[in-house]
């Protein structure tokens, strides 16, 4: 869950939503310079409500900076880059896609949070060493306009088979699966579902069906879809994306005025789920600072505290869920899920043949 993404005055989207620098520190360049800042590096969607950040600094006594290095995959390949002279002290938003880049380049001291025994089972990831801490999930899914399909009679589609069938030629925008976090967790979802031999013959069909391939999301989203308000506004022609099971419910929350129902739906038989993890950077300034930061990310307050800002699910368990998801945005019932080991052994792999199978 990496992209920041503009809606309107405010930015949604993978079920994220992107503010300028938060804490009382400012954006820039350099870890934290003394016992008292805890500097946390992140994707472009990092958010949470000033009055919790609050309590944490109070509670604390650190000061929280904020560094913001533009998507996830730029991120973590920056942090690689610098890990011997961090910028930060946490490290936030590396997923399940990305993870084993990460720990292969030695990224992450070992911490186990507090609370750690309160993460759901199903996010775990690491248990051996404990280099990282998931934090959120949200599930990638294929959106569609309802207006555009209610207008034409027309059924939307379901599963990633129906997005071949003839009805949906040249309906279908999707993000560059090498450029962009919820490409690369579509790809992953194709080859989930038809496996190391079926995938490629899938995405000649679905290239052969008209999909359009952008590089980022925010194009994607925000100017192809015919569904989205900020699409709507650019003249969108596209009534399906690859996005979240969130946006639904974002569409709702920053409407003025709010509708009765969500302007676009989710292909719950599209989605692959997603997992976004912290780590206590190697060589990090303030350790002990980024262990504090990094419980409280995993703590209920904060945990509550995601949803109606960056748009994703909270992993702890117990943690509530605001009624705006219930009602607009559930997680898929069965999503594709992928180990990252096979990640790890696959992606690049994939990422090339995918590449050199649609783009050109």
């Amino acid at each position: 869950m990496s992209n920041t993404k503009k809606f309107t005055a405010v930015v949604v989207g993978l079920g994220l939503v992107t503010l300028s620098a938060c804490g009382s520190g400012e954006s820039g360049s350099g870890g934290s310079g003394d016992s008292k800042t805890v500097t946390l590096v992140s994707h472009d969607s990092w958010v949470v409500s000033k009055s919790v950040l609050a309590d944490f600094e109070k509670q604390s006594g650190y000061q929280v900076k904020v560094l913001k290095d533009g998507d996830a995959g730029q991120a973590v390949n920056k942090a690689i880059l610098t890990k011997d002279n961090p910028q930060g002290d946490v490290l936030f938003g590396v997923d399940n896609t990305l993870l084993s880049r990460a720990l292969d380049n030695d990224l992450f001291q070992p911490y186990e949070a507090k609370g750690a025994d309160q993460v759901k089972p199903e996010y775990r990831a690491d248990q051996d060493q404990h280099r990282v801490t998931p934090v959120d999930t949200g599930d990638i899914c294929v959106n569609y306009d309802k207006a555009y399909f209610s207008e034409r009679d027309l059924d939307p589609p379901k599963t990633l088979g129906d997005l071949i069938k003839p009805e949906y030629k040249n309906l279908l925008v999707t993000e560059n699966a090498a450029t962009s976090s919820p490409g690369l967790g579509f790809l992953l979802g194709t080859a989930a579902e038809y496996g190391d031999d079926g995938w490629a013959g899938y995405w000649k069909k679905l290239k052969a069906n008209g999909v359009k391939v952008v590089d980022g999301w925010e194009q994607a989203y925000n100017e192809e879809f015919s569904g989205s308000a900020s699409g709507k506004k650019a003249g969108g022609d596209r009534p399906l994306v690859v996005s979240y099971a969130s946006s639904p419910p974002a569409e709702v929350v920053f409407a003025d005025p709010k509708p009765k129902t969500a302007p676009t739906g989710v292909a719950t038989g599209t989605c692959f789920r997603q997992v976004e993890y912290a780590g206590l950077l190697s060589n990090a300034r303030n350790p002990e600072g980024g262990k504090a930061l990094i419980d409280f990310m995993l703590g209920e307050q904060f945990q509550e505290d995601m949803p109606l800002n960056m748009f994703v699910y909270p992993v702890r368990e117990g943690a509530q869920v605001p009624e705006e998801f219930v009602k607009y945005g559930p997680q898929a019932e069965d999503p594709e899920t992928m180990d990252p080991a096979q990640i790890a052994e696959h992606r690049d792999e994939w990422v090339k043949s995918w590449t050199s199978l649609v783009l050109k």
